[in-house]
């Protein structure tokens, strides 16, 4: 008997051995046949796969992505070992020990489907699966066919002959599709746990290599349940495989996906600036290499500064929108046919602390409060927190299934227990833009209240009425052409003809008329009929060229209305202008992108400031102190409590459709715009004083508390020819310096009083 079955395990043993001779020659006769049809894998020699071009603020902060494809390419040795082991032990535990295909594991799978009568192994190699995804480099089509998969075969087998198998693995590793737009291992660290590949813990590196199976399906940000259930199968197989102990496994199986990213880039602290950006390295580059080449781009951005600028204008945005009252609710989720409590928003799938603006739903109302919920959260909105509506109980405002807007003030996450307040999204928009004065360099700008509600820029794209910040350029040109700070000017009513049988009649803001006063006090208090005077006085296209040497780039008609700011400008071009002042007579082009590098680190372009002489030191400075007195007693006087060497000019169009203030200290120069996007008023008391200034001096506070100088501040330097007289500042007389309620003014040396006069 067991002469008989040694004999037929002998024959069992021939045949199969006879088989697989057979099989293989087949599959050499059948790669032979294919191979010829294939291009060379050298093309692999210099694999430069399509990477992100990030953009940095001035301090390295990334602010900005720009890619077809999110990937960042590692070298092997930045792959983290545990990442390795994991893919490897998933993926093909082989990998080490095959020529790119490997026939056992093709022969296990089709016997295994062919038992099972079902699809139920995968026997790819990860070379085979890199060739498969490389499979535009090499002409494959996504077809599922015997040819293609023979013609996966071949190239696998070919990229074993050519490259390493550390080259293969790095390549499969930063090539492959890992959810969310996320290509290789380190985007999708970055991805899904906000750091590197090579910080990830045992169950994070687990949860990595399980994803390469079906990203769509198996990304936590999917299927939770499913990614866990993967993640535990990789920890498995890699102590199945040795690369850990059991009882490690078993630990990690119980530790929780903690992931801490999400699945759509979040726009950045400078949406609109990023924007401004991308469209110079597309215009000077082109899409492509925008897109693919993964430049380096640091930009003059001032990350803290930027951060400030977002603030100030939310909060002056808010503020304005609550003088004009409460807005009744726009959606309720039970009129939608849902309960309050089925309600989701996605903003609560994020962290919620104190200081978030957040949706809530409410639950319920009674007299006195709103019983509402955010997220795992509940919260009581009590009359103190909706004061600012003037209404006196909730049951005015409100009814269950309402989504509102509130501001978290205080969180008890042991109770769930949430102190918010309302708010409102505001209907109107504002911009900063933030300039430094010797560079050049744009270090903030916020183009309008949301990226996401509308991409327009309104710092640099919407030319709007400047209203009172063009009195300056009137001014300059007046100082230029021998009028002092002490020079009379005369606020009577006076008309002009206009054309066509038409009159001009202009008036000020107060409709009131002031007499004889200094040209100081004109351009502190904005009136409007001694700045037309002084416009028809130096001729209107004296003034326009002055204008243009400012750097504004409209053609303003020579119309007096100009004076009072009847022409369009952006915000940039306005705050640019205005950098002159304390830049000594010097205007540096603002400019946003400091150097362009492409992936190899070659420099591609670098930008400095470009000078442009625009006015003489000497009127720079005599009108940087006329300036200064808007500040201390004039429009802008609320400025003056921030106790620093500031300067600036408030801005208001007729019907207040716009509201500016712009201004400086020595070293930046600020400039806020609020407004609608159509043409409408902001109200009848939203001056630039009250609706822009706010917001400038909440951004100026906060530049200033973060300077390490706060306490010694910068000074305006004054030229060797500037004369200091104390002076009445309504007549402009000199006086004696220990006169009360005197002023100390700057003249120009000879324009000075008792100085026999000239015309500059």
């Amino acid at each position: 008997m067991p002469h008989v079955v040694v004999k037929v395990a002998r024959q069992a043993g021939i045949a199969a051995l006879f088989i697989v001779v057979a099989t293989l020659g087949i599959l050499s006769g059948v790669l032979f046949a294919y191979a010829g049809d294939l291009p060379q894998v050298s093309a692999l020699d210099d694999y430069s796969p399509s990477t992100i071009t990030r953009v940095y603020a001035a301090n390295g902060q990334v602010i900005g992505e720009f890619a077809t494809q999110r990937r960042i390419v590692v070298s092997y040795d930045d792959i983290n070992p545990l990442l390795r082991q994991a893919i490897i032990a998933t993926e093909d535990a082989e990998f080490d020990r095959h020529f790119g295909v490997n026939f056992w594991r093709i022969v296990v799978a089709a016997l295994t489907d062919i038992v099972e009568r079902r699809r139920a192994q995968g026997a790819s190699t990860l070379t085979q699966q890199l060739a498969r995804n490389l499979k535009d480099q090499f002409g494959l089509t996504n077809e599922k066919s015997f040819e293609r998969k023979m013609k996966e075969a071949i190239l696998a087998v070919q990229i074993e002959k050519r490259y390493t198998k550390k080259e293969i693995f790095t390549i499969y590793c930063n090539q492959m599709y890992l959810g969310h737009g996320a290509y290789g291992v380190e985007a999708a660290s970055r991805l899904y746990f906000q750091k590197s590949n090579t910080q990830l813990s045992l169950e994070e590196a687990a949860l990595i290599a399980g994803i390469f199976q079906t990203p769509e399906r198996q990304s936590p940000f999917v299927d939770m349940r499913r990614a866990t259930n993967r993640r535990n199968v990789v920890l498995q197989r890699m102590a199945d495989e040795h690369y850990i102990t059991p009882a490690q496994a078993d630990a990690a199986k119980q530790r929780p996906i903690v992931t801490r990213g999400q699945p759509t880039q979040p726009p950045g602290i400078a949406p609109f600036f990023v924007e401004e950006v991308r469209k110079h390295l597309e215009h000077q580059y082109g899409a492509k290499v925008l897109y693919e080449n993964g430049l380096s781009v640091t930009t003059t951005l001032d990350a803290a500064l930027q951060e400030v600028a977002n603030r100030a204008l939310e909060h002056g945005l808010r503020q304005l929108d609550k003088r004009h009252g409460f807005r009744r609710v726009k959606r309720n989720v039970i009129a939608e046919g849902r309960t309050a409590d089925a309600f989701r928003d996605d903003r609560w799938a994020r962290p919620i602390a104190a200081g978030d603006i957040v949706p809530a739903v409410v639950v319920s109302v009674a007299k006195p409060a709103a019983r509402l919920r955010i997220g795992r959260y509940h919260a009581d909105l009590a009359k103190d927190g909706f004061a600012w509506t003037h209404r006196a109980s909730a049951t005015d405002l409100f009814k269950p299934g309402d989504v509102i807007e509130v501001a978290v003030t205080k969180i008890d996450e042991a109770t769930g227990a949430a102190a918010v307040s309302l708010e409102q999204t505001p209907l109107v928009e504002g911009a900063i833009v933030a300039i430094d004065n010797r560079t050049g360099q744009i270090k903030a700008m916020v183009g309008g209240w949301n990226f996401n509600r509308s991409k327009f820029n309104r710092a640099v794209q919407a030319y709007r009425q400047m209203g009172s910040t063009f009195k300056p350029i009137v001014y300059t040109t007046a100082i230029d052409r021998g009028f002092t700070p002490a020079s009379i000017l005369i606020d009577a009513p006076i008309t002009y003809p206009a054309g066509n049988g038409q009159l001009y009649s202009p008036h000020n803001y107060d409709h009131k008329f002031e007499g004889a006063i200094t040209l100081r006090h004109a351009l502190e208090e904005s009136r409007n009929i001694p700045a037309i005077k002084m416009m028809d006085t130096l001729g209107p296209k004296n003034v326009l060229d002055y204008a243009k040497r400012f750097g504004f780039e409209e053609d303003f008609p020579p119309y007096l209305p100009i004076a009072l700011g009847a022409g369009d400008a952006t915000l940039l071009e306005t705050t640019s202008a205005y950098s002159v002042f304390p830049n000594q007579g010097v205007r540096m082009k603002p400019f946003a992108v400091l150097k362009v590098q492409d992936r190899d680190r070659n420099l591609l372009e670098e930008n400095r400031g470009e000078p442009v002489d625009v006015i003489r030191a000497d009127t720079a400075f005599v009108m940087t102190n006329l300036l200064r007195g808007v500040v201390l007693r004039g429009t802008g006087a609320a400025a003056a409590s921030l106790n620093w060497p500031l300067a600036g000019k408030t801005g208001t169009v007729d019907d207040n459709t716009d509201a500016w203030f712009i201004g400086f200290d020595p070293d930046i120069t600020v400039g806020v715009w609020v407004g609608n996007d159509e043409k409408k008023s902001l109200g009848s008391l939203e001056q630039g004083a009250v609706a822009a200034l706010p917001i400038w001096m909440e951004f100026v506070k906060a530049y200033i508390d973060g300077r390490p100088d706060k306490l010694h501040p910068p000074q305006f330097e004054a030229p060797g020819n500037i004369v200091f007289l104390t002076v009445d500042k309504t007549t402009g007389a000199v006086l004696s310096p220990d006169t009360p309620g005197a002023i100390v003014e700057a003249f120009i040396s000879g324009t000075q009083p008792g100085a026999a006069s000239f015309s500059r």
